[in-house]
């Protein structure tokens, strides 16, 4: 039975993806963009769009409280829980139990999660996947503004006459704010990309400084050293509004004492260097937009604290068009910042440390069992349980397993861990399989409540599905715990909007304006009020009608939430990445999102057609890299590094820098055998903000020799490969087609297929084609007129024809398969190959693309109009564009269009 039923009206809700926050008009049959949300005015991204396509159904909709693999009753699985919290606290201290919760989760069950484990369990070590996402960007706002604060607005970077974007892919990783970003272009305006590689967002540059990794903290100390000898600071905002401004010089000073040492260490031209420096010192209107290629640093914090300070030392900071502006990676990571998620902080955007704070805290929620001081953050967290200090670890709505770095060692300390709980919406993850308590918990369309998005703006997530039998929603969950831990009354909440009050009142709670965040105002919404909730951004404060006044910009009268209400400057030295290449480990590895795929796909990895742009974990190799290792374009590879390997198909592009790779972060062990970046990253971390160093790793490479490769398709239910084959390949992965599931195998050994056969389907195939001399084979496996498998083998990948006409055979019965010789050359000799897919919405490939300019369609516009490419999203325009490109005389030339 279906986990979900048909739900006819749309209902007005907020994408669980990137921390946009996109609206969105939902249905369990289709979604559409909210446009009347301010966030994205009505668009979509591919991701966006198929959230309907993401809903679990079927098995997966099923599973109920596990306990030691057994189902069981809530009662019984609550008082597990319970009961494992309590021996741990009785026999260790409540510094045994740990909580690492997600920027997915909802404000309310955020909320309720920091409250039990800090409040009531007693412990401090309550940390969240947002310490891999942004918590260098926090520990820069608190040190130089005095609290974690965006000043501004997603409207700033439209309005901005300059718009710097520092390790951000925004085109991918945020697509939707960078079509605003793109249609805000106007003469006059400019663009500055900065970033080591080439990526979908250049294409907005007017100048691309593809610096070296790691010396971003050079580039912007350099510029504040330039701007002070054009005399372009603003003296009498600085002298009125900031301290620190000497100190911070001198620390520049010493690092980047003038254009041509900056130019050499970060590996850029000269005129480039100045060119940003002139621009930059030259606008008024400028945004610096970051995100996680600054944050990703084991020197993150310094590296926002360099650009801030440039934004201070000119007086642009909370105004219209100007200001730093950190890019939020995930639908809620501010939210979890707003009551406390993260291990160093408390509630309500106070800290330990907060003059008055722990006491202010303990009384609001009446408790004498607050935790004492901070807790660890993610990387130490692990190695605690890794040492068994840990006892009790509960793991809500994220897979460390996959993201964490060194992630052999956190699956190491999960195996070891004496009890293990995990949330989550679906059954099968690299982190469920070590949980020895398993809790179904309601996923996005099944669960009510807030989140916060990168603006500062509060959004509703409403449910628009039945919550399925044996489902609830985290804060349930969680307030059903405390119940069973005796705290009854503090965790007696029966609605969301009851807790979203009372997060709301301890923002207020003996705030006389020493804390920014401030949403006392929305304490006393009734229930219809809170179902009703626009979106808002904090500070909210109540407007002189008696009506809700939001704050679109922080900081505009020059006070800050410091002690003496000044801004700092904060010194800072450069500091090159941990991890260096040596001589067994030559190259540098970059990871990072791709275009249609989320985290570590448990959501994305439900919908076919976000495989179609990228079907199997790739490496993106420079092509002098690949001469000297001997690798050829579409082969395999593999990364080895000091502690793991990541094999993948070899993308060839001097996108990249000589010397460094790319690789996506998001494959797993349930699409993948050896791909995991995660692999590859050291466990070095920012010893500020405790963010690991997740872009910078090092590694060898080298060809997979393999022998023969190979496409296997079984049905859609199929997502295991059979046991049999899995031990005999060297490589596999797995695709999600729309009628079945696909898979990719390569070895370096000679493989006997019949025998393979037989071991995994009991028979010989009813179809079969095999030449020795090529190294090709072919095998259809039929039950009833039905297909169970197709398994084409080819000697190099090249040659492998594609899939797409055998999966809609595999929604096909009795006639559908009579041309049963077709299906050995996967597709009928008239088919006509659709090349690689570029626009995923409409699911448009590069061959109709390429025929579609040779007969005219010169322009992006036209070829939307054509093709509608392009047309939704916007993320597939750059390939677009590339493609227009690579026809230089339409009409003239025939594009080759057998590839």
């Amino acid at each position: 039975m279906s986990r979900h039923q048909n739900a006819s009206i749309p209902i007005a809700t907020t994408c669980p993806y990137c921390g946009v926050g996109c609206g969105v008009l939902a249905r369990v049959d289709g979604v559409a963009g909210d446009s009347s949300h301010p966030a994205n005015q009505g668009r979509l991204c591919v991701k966006g769009s198929a959230l309907h396509e993401t809903l679990v159904t079927g098995g997966e909709s099923s599973f109920g409280p596990r306990v030691g693999g057994k189902e069981v009753g809530w009662e019984h699985a609550i008082g597990r829980v319970a009961s494992a919290i309590t021996d741990a606290v009785r026999d260790h201290g409540p510094g045994s139990v740990a909580f690492y919760l997600s920027g997915q989760l909802l404000t309310e069950d955020y909320y309720v999660a920091n409250k039990l484990a800090k409040g009531f369990v007693g412990t401090p070590h309550v940390d969240t996947n947002s310490r891999l996402c942004m918590s260098s960007a926090v520990a820069a706002h608190k040190r130089a503004f005095g609290e974690d604060c965006v000043p501004g607005c997603y409207e700033d970077l439209e309005l901005a006459d300059l718009l710097v974007l520092a390790g951000s892919n925004a085109a991918w990783a945020h697509p939707v704010l960078y079509q605003r970003m793109k249609a805000a272009h106007r003469a006059g305006r400019k663009v500055v990309v900065i970033d080591p590689r080439q990526t979908a967002t250049s294409e907005l540059a007017d100048l691309h400084l593809k610096l070296r990794p790691g010396t971003d903290t050079l580039l912007f100390n350099g510029l504040l050293v330039w701007m002070h000898e054009q005399q372009a600071l603003d003296v009498e905002y600085l002298t009125q509004h900031c301290s620190g401004v000497e100190e911070t010089l001198k620390a520049a000073k010493m690092s980047a004492p003038d254009i041509d040492a900056v130019a050499q260490e970060c590996d850029l031209a000269r005129e480039d260097v100045k060119a940003f420096y002139q621009w930059f010192t030259e606008t008024e209107r400028t945004v610096t937009a970051f995100s996680q290629g600054i944050n990703q640093s084991v020197a993150g914090t310094d590296k926002g604290n360099a650009i801030i300070n440039c934004h201070l030392a000119t007086g642009r900071v909370g105004k219209s068009g100007a200001g730093p502006f950190s890019l939020t990676g995930q639908p809620n990571a501010m939210g979890g910042r707003e009551v406390g998620g993260l291990a160093n902080t408390l509630a309500a955007h106070m800290d330990y440390d907060t003059p008055g704070a722990r006491q202010l805290v303990a009384d609001y929620w009446e408790t004498d069992r607050l935790a004492d001081g901070p807790g660890l953050k993610a990387v130490d967290l692990f190695e605690a349980v890794h040492r068994g200090d840990i006892k009790v670890l509960w793991v809500m709505g994220t897979n460390p397993a996959v993201s964490l770095p060194d992630s052999a060692r956190v699956r190491e300390a999960l195996a070891r861990c004496d009890t293990v709980i995990v949330s989550d919406c679906v059954s099968t993850t690299d982190t469920t399989a070590f949980a020895d308590i398993l809790l179904p918990a309601a996923g996005w369309g099944e669960k009510d409540g807030t989140m916060t998005n990168s603006e500062r703006r509060i959004s509703r997530q409403r449910r628009f599905l039945p919550l399925p039998a044996g489902v609830k929603p985290d804060w349930q969950i969680i307030s059903e715990v405390g119940r069973a831990l005796g705290h009854t009354q503090a965790f007696g909440y029966h609605k969301p909007v009851e807790i979203f009050r009372e997060h709301a009142a301890l923002s207020g709670y003996r705030n006389a304006g020493e804390r920014m965040f401030n949403i006392a105002a929305l304490e006393h919404l009734t229930d219809d009020d809170y179902e009703q909730m626009q979106p808002i951004q904090w500070p909210v404060k109540v407007g002189g009608s008696g009506g809700l006044q939001q704050t679109p910009r922080l900081f505009s009268d020059g006070r800050f939430p410091t002690p003496d209400g000044r801004a700092r400057l904060v010194p800072v030295q450069a500091q090159p990445p941990s991890q260096q290449p040596r001589e067994h480990y030559p190259l540098v590895v970059n990871s990072g999102r791709i275009r249609d795929q989320w985290h570590t796909m448990t959501r994305t990895g439900l919908a076919s057609k976000l495989f179609a742009h990228r079907d199997e974990p790739f490496i993106e190799v420079h092509p002098d890299d690949m001469a000297g290792s001997e690798l050829v374009e579409g082969g395999l590879a593999i990364l080895n590094g000091p502690s793991g390997q990541f094999i993948g198909r070899v993308r060839g592009t001097a996108h990249q820098r000589p010397g460094e790779v790319f690789v996506p972060i998001h494959w797993n062990g349930q699409f993948a055998s050896s791909a995991l970046a995660s692999d590859l990253m050291a466990p070095t971390v920012d010893p500020i903000s405790g963010q690991p160093e997740s872009k910078h790793g090092i590694a060898a490479i080298k060809p997979l020799l393999a022998k023969w490769q190979a496409r296997l398709v079984l049905p859609k239910d199929q997502t295991v490969l059979p046991t049999p084959m899995a031990a005999a390949f060297d490589y596999w992965s797995r695709q999600v087609l729309l009628n079945s599931t696909g898979w990719w195998l390569a070895g370096r050994h000679r493989a006997d297929w019949l025998a393979l056969g037989w071991q995994c389907f009991g028979r010989e195939p009813e179809l079969i084609m095999e030449d020795e001399s090529s190294g090709r084979f072919r095998a259809v496996w039929l039950m009833e007129e039905r297909l169970e498998a197709v398994l084409l083998v080819e000697a190099e990948a090249g040659t492998m024809p594609g899939v797409e006409w055998l999966d809609q055979c595999f929604a096909e019965t009795g006639d559908g398969v009579e041309q049963r010789w077709s299906l050995l050359a996967a597709g009928r000799a008239d088919a006509e190959p659709m090349g690689a897919l570029v626009c995923s919405c409409f699911q448009v490939g590069e061959n109709a693309i390429l025929r579609a300019i040779c007969e005219g369609c010169n322009s992006v516009e036209a070829l939307g109009e054509a093709l509608k490419c392009g047309s939704n999203c916007g993320s597939c325009l750059p390939e677009v564009r590339a493609l227009l490109a690579s026809v230089p005389e339409q009409g003239t030339e025939q594009a080759d269009l057998s590839a």
